[in-house]
């Protein structure tokens, strides 16, 4: 079964008087790319929660949140005015910069940023406890974020298979305009040279020429090989191997190759809407390939 690379994952647990949460989400991307934000606090354990992330989610735009928050009646420390001042004005001059709205809730953007809160020093150090607690939170998003990718993933198995079985159905169609379209051919070579008066050509000749003709515009080879292109991208897809998607990418590039040259030696009209039609359900499928792990 192919997983989708797009999802989000959210767990949250509560640990003396803290409630920590921790966010997930990946976006499609052709290698690993991963982004974290955790407090000051727990970036020692940041490494290890990236390569464990990184084993289960294989490839993607990966983003890490981790925060940390004190819960309703908890003592907790004061706001870090100075340091949120700094972040306001860097996200202001972002906002100007790459010209964009700026948040609508200050707030709750700023103080989600690290190091919002100002506590003592022995406050802020986490014991090993409160670390293994991060831990299985990211650990419990990271589950959601797979279970995601799995639910999306079968959305697209199941449109892959719409359109290829719609390629398969173009494909069995071709044959009942090819006989039709070599005796065109050849009748209408034969009534150019029916046109010129007093020419006299050897007519065995004219039968290899026409036969040698015909063979270049023959597309049984590219039938068979579309045919067996078809049949590997669904077995792919149904594959247990993980991470289809570049697979799946390359077999879509070969199926268009074959459709292509179906397309240049087809020379009837019938023939080429055939393959305009084909070509449109591979854009599709090319366009969500780029989805799937």
């Amino acid at each position: 079964m192919i997983l989708s690379m797009t999802g989000f994952g959210k767990a949250v647990k509560v640990y003396n008087n803290k409630k920590i949460t921790a966010e997930v989400k990946s976006l499609n991307s052709k290698q690993l790319d991963f982004g974290v934000r955790t407090p000051q606090n727990y970036r020692e354990i940041e490494m290890e929660l990236r390569n464990s992330i990184s084993q289960a989610l294989l490839r993607g735009k990966i983003d890490l949140f981790v925060y940390c928050e004190p819960i309703e009646g908890a003592p907790s420390g004061t706001i870090n005015i100075p340091m949120l001042q700094q972040y306001k004005a860097q996200i202001e001059e972002m906002a100007k910069q790459l010209n964009l709205p700026l948040p609508e809730d200050w707030y709750a953007t700023l103080l989600r940023m690290p190091d919002a809160m100002k506590t003592d020093a022995k406050s802020t150090e986490a014991d090993e406890e409160e670390l293994k607690v991060v831990k299985e939170v990211v650990a419990l998003a990271t589950k959601q974020l797979v279970e995601f990718r799995r639910q999306e993933g079968a959305r697209l198995a199941a449109f892959f298979e719409e359109k290829i079985a719609a390629i398969q159905a173009l494909l069995n169609e071709v044959p009942r305009y090819e006989e039709p379209r070599i005796n065109k051919i050849k009748g209408r070579i034969l009534d150019a040279l029916a046109k010129i008066k007093e020419v006299d050509y050897d007519k065995n000749r004219f039968e290899q020429e026409l036969i040698y003709y015909i063979e270049k515009l023959d597309i049984t080879e590219e039938k068979i090989r579309l045919q067996n292109h078809l049949n590997y991208f669904l077995e792919t897809m149904n594959s247990e191997e993980p991470g289809q998607g570049k697979k799946l990418g390359f077999i879509s590039q070969e199926i268009g190759r074959e459709i292509n040259t179906m397309g240049s030696k087809a020379n009837q009209a019938d023939l080429q809407n055939l393959v305009v039609r084909m070509k449109d359900h591979l854009e599709q499928i090319k366009e969500q390939v780029l989805n799937v792990l």
